[in-house]
């Protein structure tokens, strides 16, 4: 027989502990090694293991012996010189041993999130980034809206690519400010995980049709019901209640009227004679009449006016 070296990866965002029924069986069975301390391999310990720090290649092949097993425990970043090295090794010498990848646990979708907030919570600890450490939410707001905009061009632009790396932005925002809600007084601080878990009660409350088994028969169905949850939410006193004044003149415009139509307001238009901006209000009630996005239109026209501006200085 051949001596087997088992290569045993985890996820390093995952609690130590928590293995395959396979990977459990394995390093309680059989000699296990690691290039450092780590949680994991306290609860191998604990679980009956023994675990070995240092040694190297060498170590390894020895406790395997000619025909037995040993296990290499990875380190978070998954010891790819180690692995690389003792493939070469093995190489040189054919019939030493075999080498197989165990992967004891993975990422679950989502996990890289836990990446983020670490990396967020170091920036702003002491000894961090003294830039981020004085900023405050009100001066991180325009940067904000920004990168919104920024993710906005980007799907405008077909860009899928620059979305992604726009939408990572947008997520250093939401990730920057929960983190310092958290040096908030007792009693006001929030954090990540609250935002995250309101984010989940939410979505699973304003969406009985896949959570509760409530029956829908169209979309349009779907979108009332989540107005009506909303509104049993906010207990607003104005359909036009809760509207994000600080968005852009037209799209705020179009969100009003959108907001008094499903409430089943008709309110007269304002006379639009000698008022610019009665007359730019009638605009969007046409826009909205014709099934249009008026700001959207009027971001393509004059895009296509600076697309016009530049030729003209290229004459």
């Amino acid at each position: 027989m051949t001596a087997r070296l088992v290569l045993l990866v985890t996820s390093p965002r995952l609690p130590a502990g928590l293995l395959t029924a396979q990977a459990w069986d394995l390093v309680r069975a059989h000699p296990v090694l690691a290039a450092a301390e780590s949680d994991l391999a306290t609860a191998v310990r604990v679980a009956g293991g023994s675990v070995t720090v240092g040694g190297g290649i060498d170590a390894l092949l020895d406790a395997a012996g000619a025909d037995g097993t040993a296990v290499w425990l990875a380190g978070p970043a998954g010891d790819e010189s180690f692995a690389r090295e003792l493939g070469l090794r093995l190489t040189r010498e054919p019939g030493r041993a075999e080498l197989e990848l165990m992967y004891g646990s993975w990422d679950p979708p989502g996990a890289r999130l836990l990446d983020a907030v670490t990396v967020m919570d170091r920036l702003l600890s002491p000894g961090g980034d003294p830039w981020k450490r004085q900023q405050t939410h009100a001066t991180l707001a325009q940067f904000l809206l920004e990168e919104c905009y920024e993710a906005y061009d980007a799907i405008e632009a077909g860009d899928l690519g620059a979305l992604r790396e726009e939408l990572g932005d947008v997520l250093l925002q939401v990730v920057l400010h929960a983190r310092m809600a958290e040096e908030l007084p007792e009693g006001e601080r929030w954090s990540v995980d609250d935002v995250a878990g309101d984010l989940v009660a939410k979505l699973i409350r304003r969406n009985p049709h896949v959570f509760a088994g409530a029956s829908v028969a169209d979309v349009d169905e779907i979108m009332e019901n989540w107005e009506q949850i909303k509104r049993a939410e906010k207990a607003r006193g104005s359909a036009v209640d809760g509207i994000a004044l600080a968005q852009p003149a037209l799209s705020l415009a179009a969100k009003i009227m959108q907001r008094a139509e499903r409430a089943g307001i008709e309110v007269p238009l304002p006379q639009a004679e000698d008022d610019l901006g009665a007359a730019l209000l009638a605009i969007v009630a046409d826009a909205r009449s014709r099934g249009l996005d008026p700001e959207a239109a009027l971001r393509r026209a004059a895009l296509s006016y600076a697309e016009a501006v530049r030729a003209a200085e290229a004459v």
